[in-house]
């Protein structure tokens, strides 16, 4: 057998890190491997060989235990945490933590900073949240699956921008911006119906608490204190008490990001002063041994410019950076393999149209929602704020290409799942998992229909509007 040579073997992962890291920037690749996982969860859910391994490992309850010297001390988390537990109230806080970055980056600098830029997508996301709502309330009023109308109402902004990446030039440069925009403020909206309707029974005092200690967050933040670690703490401690104080705990991680402060530790003219000082030390450093470059005090001067270039980012920025990774490509597709492994046990679950009198019609409510409801509620909103001129038209756009994109809004994924796992909860649990389980193959399917139906909708309009 002939041996490859070590340098060849590392040149050749080099490259392959290299394409990696190319192939993980294109914007379409995170759509592309939820999509994946989704898949690949619904095989582990139903081949024989990998079923009951697959819910084992989900139902596996998760404890730790530490001792102190004398072995008294015993910590644990809940008796009820299983890793699908873990995964959807801690991993989840880490993802709703970076939204909520997101969320107060768009709003300081980006497409919500200003009312002119945020009345449009603000206003289309409140239409693409109630008339989602409205028609799941409508069609199981009064049956077991009324509690589920939150579902229907969050857009994954994943898969919408992976769509409209591979659209290309199809869709004006305007109306990519709104739909991101749009999704980012239904996330916001999202989020507070998930607060308000989706949480527990409120314990009152660990809530006072966990607002003392956001008070405590808020004060550092106004006294000017730049480093990270008070508020990592704060946020930990803030997660703790809403996990126990009865709201959803990923509540925590988007208010923590709020008090997360948007300055750097170094000003302009503070970073110009310390970047030149160390420049010319470099510089004076240079032939002073026989070192090749950097030698010993030149490596100390870059690893102070790099300190300095490190601490002229805001420290916002800087966390959004350092989990946007770990968020996109690890948490978020543990969710999907986690969550989307319906058991089809019951072909039923496919009749999106079948109706029950008791059990209502989760798939029907969820379908239409997101296929119907979603573009309708868009671009009637829109279409009444620009005619009143409180809002602005997205530039060399027509509302035939503003309905279809708006049908990319209906693609409601990540939200739209976990707002299904926190439904249903007053049900048996027979009932609650077969209703969830609906949820899960309605909000799988409406999100293919969306994205397939906008897609072909963009192409068509994009060609009618070149003939003229």
């Amino acid at each position: 057998m002939k041996l490859i040579p070590i340098y060849t073997w590392n040149k050749n992962v080099l490259a392959f890190n290299k394409r990696s890291r190319r192939l993980s920037n294109q914007p379409w690749f995170q759509g592309v491997l939820l999509m994946s996982c989704v898949v690949l969860a619904l095989l582990f859910a139903n081949l024989p060989g990998t079923k009951h391994i697959y819910h084992s490992i989900l139902e596996t309850n998760i404890q730790i235990h530490l001792f102190d010297s004398h072995g008294n001390f015993d910590f644990l988390f809940p008796a009820d945490m299983t890793v699908e537990k873990f995964i959807n109230d801690i991993l989840m806080v880490i993802f709703f933590f970076t939204v909520g970055l997101e969320i107060k980056r768009e709003i300081a600098h980006g497409e919500l900073s200003s009312p002119k830029k945020a009345l449009l997508p603000v206003i289309a996301a409140i239409g693409g949240v109630a008339f989602p709502a409205l028609i799941y309330a409508i069609i199981n009023k009064g049956t077991m699956a009324s509690s589920g109308w939150g579902i229907p109402t969050a857009t994954d902004i994943a898969f919408a921008v992976c769509i409209l990446s591979v659209l290309g030039n199809k869709v004006p440069t305007a109306m990519k911006v709104f739909l991101t925009a749009l999704a980012i403020a239904d996330d916001l909206i999202a989020i507070l119906v998930v607060a308000l309707f989706y949480g527990g029974k409120i314990n009152l005092l660990l809530l006072a608490i966990s607002f003392g200690v956001i008070a405590i967050a808020l004060v550092l933040r106004a006294i000017g204190e730049k480093n990270m670690f008070p508020y990592l703490v704060c946020a930990f401690a803030v997660w703790v008490l809403f996990y126990y104080s009865g709201i959803h705990a990923t509540m925590s991680g988007v208010v923590m990001a709020f008090l997360i402060p948007s300055h750097s530790l170094y000003n302009k003219s503070q970073y110009y002063h310390k970047r030149n000082k160390y420049i010319a030390r470099l510089d004076s450093y240079d032939g002073i041994d026989n070192e090749p470059f950097p030698n010993g005090p030149q490596k100390h001067c870059l690893r102070k410019l790099e300190s300095i270039a490190h601490g002229s980012l805001d420290m916002s920025y800087r966390v959004e950076h350092a989990l946007s990774g770990w968020v996109n490509f690890l948490i978020l597709p543990i969710f999907a393999l986690a969550n989307s492994g319906v058991e089809i046990s019951d072909p039923s679950l496919f009749n999106i149209f079948a109706f029950d009198p008791e059990m209502g019609s989760v798939t029907m409510g969820i379908f239409l929602g997101l296929v119907l409801g979603k573009p309708i509620g868009i671009t009637l909103l829109s279409f009444i704020s620009v005619k009143l001129k409180i809002g602005a038209m997205p530039e060399k756009t027509n509302w035939a290409m503003f309905f279809a994109v708006a049908c990319l809004g209906g693609i409601g994924f990540t939200m739209s799942i976990f707002v299904d796992t926190l439904s249903f909860g007053e049900q048996s649990v027979e009932v609650m998992t077969h209703l969830r389980n609906a949820g899960k193959i309605a909000i799988l399917l409406g999100s293919i229909t969306a994205g397939v139906f906008g897609t072909v909708l963009v192409n068509l309009t994009s060609k009618l509007s070149k003939k003229k």
